[in-house]
């Protein structure tokens, strides 16, 4: 099964200019979403983690059922205020500014063996940033994937652990 095929592309969305890569319609076929989470099963099942961070908010959605495939933990990192309880903030540069994520005080324990997901691989700022807060925390950062990676902004470039992607779009 191609999974491509169930990729919508929304143009001009969220601004004009960009096309945006769907994966509500991947989501909402229940072959193609099984299809996706067994793929991601053997990619990530041979860096036997403790536990799989998801990136806010799309990479929830492919942590949470691969974590329960995986039989590991799962946490998340999201935007500064969005989780309750003490957390730990990263601060990290845009290209425009700057911006901050979080994740809660006690999700990984030091030295657990840990895996962060997301939908999409862009610029790869937020999982550069993903990656450096995990460590600091005490995460041992095993590897990283995404369903989707844009290689044509080369976000590949700032990822510091192996990385893998299901679907490459060059343009």
């Amino acid at each position: 099964m191609d999974l491509k095929d169930h990729i919508r592309t929304i143009p001009d969305f969220p601004t004009p200019g960009i096309l945006f890569y769907d994966i509500s319609t991947l989501l909402a076929h229940p072959g193609a979403w099984k299809h996706c989470i067994s793929l991601l099963t053997e990619t990530i099942a041979p860096h036997e983690p403790d536990l799989l961070i998801g990136i806010e908010s799309r990479g929830f959605l492919v942590s949470a059922p691969l974590a329960l495939e995986l039989n590991c933990g799962f946490a998340m990192v999201r935007k500064k205020g969005k989780l309750p309880g003490e957390t730990i903030a990263y601060e990290y540069d845009l290209e425009y500014g700057t911006d901050t994520i979080e994740i809660q005080a006690d999700a990984i324990a030091p030295g657990k063996r840990v895996v962060i997901l997301d939908d999409l691989l862009a610029t790869g700022g937020t999982m550069e940033a993903s990656i450096e807060l995990a460590r600091r925390v005490g995460g041992d950062v095993r590897a990283c994937a995404c369903i989707i990676e844009l290689t044509f902004l080369e976000g590949r470039a700032k990822i510091d652990a192996p990385f893998t992607s299901l679907i490459a779009y060059d343009s």
